[in-house]
């Protein structure tokens, strides 16, 4: 039997859909287990467990539950990784750009100089023993909305694979992941689409088909902030605090794990063109698909045979 569910949450629509012999108190645990995840990693939330950590930032350490220590022990680890533009320790920065929210704004130069010390992810003290995390510096917040999506779909998957569903796919606004074969595809694979960066959404430039797999892009299109005639987006150099400037207009990972997607979308995005493609290349369990600015696309070779360009695109 198969069942579908969709909901509003972190700021996304969230698709559920299940095969299972009884897929109607699955989807519920699903989205307990949603509203569990986002009590729990949110930035954005006063009352969020991460956010118990960034108000005691310089005060004291807090003890964490071991899903939140392990999320922030893995972007801590890949935010000291080389390359990389990713930045667990950036939240002071996005909540000063605030950008996709209603109160989004341009901040002054003087306060981004202000905040960049505070986005050290050195910084942050983790105490294994004990499942604390500390903060050094008053003022620093992490900021785990570049992991957290893929994190939380493979937990729900792992919920999912322990029911024995049949199959199932997640969608977390744009976050895929997929689960055994797809019903509706004589060789059961899934067709994800790959959004076309330069048309509006849900206008496709091609399509993957993969099995037990996370899709994950991360593009500069997605989210702005338009002042004057200056348009900015919500991908941050962490080495400057403003939009990275970057000929890549969007990054698809796919990896078996969505935290892994998450991790090289988001390492990746803003790199020289040739370093990001070799580094995909080079990097065992992920593919990847490049599109630049100027409309080029590059695909890892182990992706050529799953990938098909859509050619009205």
């Amino acid at each position: 039997m198969q069942l579908s569910h969709s909901l509003k949450m972190m700021g996304t629509t969230i698709d559920i859909l299940i095969n299972s012999e009884d897929p109607e108190p699955q989807i519920q645990t699903v989205c307990h287990l949603l509203e569990l995840y986002k009590n729990r990693f949110s930035a954005n939330d006063e009352d969020s467990e991460l956010m118990q950590i960034n108000q005691h930032a310089g005060l004291t350490p807090v003890k964490v539950e071991p899903e939140l220590f392990e999320l922030i022990a893995i972007g801590k680890k890949h935010s000291l990784a080389k390359p990389s533009n990713l930045n667990i320790a950036i939240g002071p920065l996005v909540q000063s750009w605030r950008i996709g929210f209603s109160d989004a704004r341009v901040p002054s130069d003087e306060v981004i100089k202000d905040i960049m010390p505070l986005t050290n992810p050195e910084n942050i003290i983790l105490d294994e023993e004990k499942q604390t995390v500390f903060l050094q510096e008053k003022g620093m917040k992490i900021d785990l909305g570049a992991l957290a999506k893929g994190y939380i779909a493979d937990k729900v998957m792992d919920y999912l694979k322990k029911e024995k569903v049949t199959s199932a796919l997640i969608n977390l606004g744009g976050n895929v992941l997929v689960l055994g074969d797809n019903p509706k595809r004589e060789q059961g694979f899934w067709n994800i689409g790959i959004q076309n960066p330069h048309k509006k959404r849900g206008e496709n430039l091609g399509i993957v088909t993969v099995k037990n797999k996370s899709v994950v892009t991360s593009g500069v299109y997605e989210r702005h902030l338009k002042v004057g005639d200056k348009d900015y987006h919500h991908i941050f150099d962490r080495h400057t605090g403003y939009p990275i400037k970057t000929e890549i207009e969007s990054l698809t990972i796919i990896s078996d794990l969505s935290v892994d997607c998450e991790i090289w979308t988001t390492r990746l995005f803003g790199l020289p063109i040739l370093e990001a493609f070799m580094t995909i290349e080079n990097t065992p369990n992920i593919e990847g698909i490049l599109i630049t600015t100027d409309n080029r696309i590059a695909v890892s070779n182990g992706l050529k045979k799953d990938f098909h360009l859509l050619y009205n695109t």
